[in-house]
């Protein structure tokens, strides 16, 4: 296999495709972000980078919380829509239906099947963006995604990112720390 240098980059294959949901001057607001991953297991944190010019980062100092909605690929329009408009212009409250959980002031999209309400733990000055990270408070999750009580990728159809371009996610390959074991080497 040939391979050549195409110059240094975040370059990720693949990437999720996430709502980040603040309150900014009392009001909902959602911005698309695809930049966005776990970051510590205990205590269970996440987190995502955000351009410090974007709307959605004065609500998130503001109140001290966001959350991360998933969508799935048939608000595929409606996520987009978020991402190229911003609210300090545009008012996308009415984009999604807001619903508040335990942190009252961190909005979550009532249309995606999986919300994850944060504290903000830290913000990181990464040069053009911030790295936000958020200790997870709850997650909600809508029944329909549900498989032994816990979301299913098949039912939530998550919208991935690569490339300026989403995508749909396709057929379970292996189990993760299962698939190894078949090495024949080992």
């Amino acid at each position: 296999m040939e391979k050549v240098t195409v110059g240094p980059m975040p370059y990720m294959t693949v990437m999720p495709t996430v709502l980040v949901g603040a309150n900014v001057k009392g009001k909902a607001n959602y911005m698309t972000a695809a930049w966005s991953t776990v970051a510590c297991m205990a205590p269970p944190m996440v987190c995502v980078a955000i351009n410090k010019q974007r709307y959605t980062m004065a609500g998130i100092e503001e109140n001290k919380t966001f959350s991360l909605n998933v969508p799935s690929a048939g608000h595929v329009i409606e996520t987009d829509y978020c991402g190229i408009v911003s609210g300090s212009q545009k008012d996308k409250a009415k984009v999604f239906r807001s619903y508040y959980g335990k942190l009252k002031t961190a909005p979550l999209a009532e249309e995606c099947p999986v919300n994850i309400e944060c504290r903000l733990f830290k913000t990181v000055d990464c040069g053009s963006h911030l790295l936000v990270v958020g200790e997870v408070a709850e997650i909600h999750a809508d029944t329909s995604c549900l498989t032994d009580g816990k979301p299913d990728i098949t039912k939530i159809h998550p919208i991935v990112y690569s490339q300026a371009t989403y995508f749909g996610v396709g057929k379970e390959l292996e189990k993760a720390f299962s698939a190894g074991k078949k090495y024949p080497g080992k």
